[in-house]
């Protein structure tokens, strides 16, 4: 049984808000609709930031990803060897799906 999984994307410049404090970044998203729970999953890589470094070792985990496309609210999580946070969610993606 085969079964084609389309993903969407965006690599581009973003911001990052933690309640009130912006942080420009570097992105590169991807996503899927995922039919057995009917909603869409998205999930990228955020360049490496000494800001966003400070924050998530703060305890920040959570933030509202904006790019030219549209806004979402992610996960930060997995810090990769090249000081770049894994981020996700599950909603309405911060690009625009094609």
């Amino acid at each position: 049984m085969s079964e084609e999984h389309h993903e969407d994307g965006y690599t581009g410049t973003a911001v990052l808000v933690f309640d009130e404090r912006e942080v420009p970044v570097d992105v590169e998203l991807r996503g899927y609709f995922q039919p057995i729970d009917g909603r869409y999953h998205w999930y990228g890589r955020v360049g490496a930031n000494e800001q966003v470094t400070e924050l998530v070792e703060g305890g920040a985990r959570t933030a509202l990803l904006r790019t030219p496309d549209g806004t979402a609210t992610g996960s930060l999580t997995d810090r990769d060897p090249w000081s770049r946070y894994r981020v996700a969610g599950i909603s309405t993606p911060p690009f625009t799906v094609g």
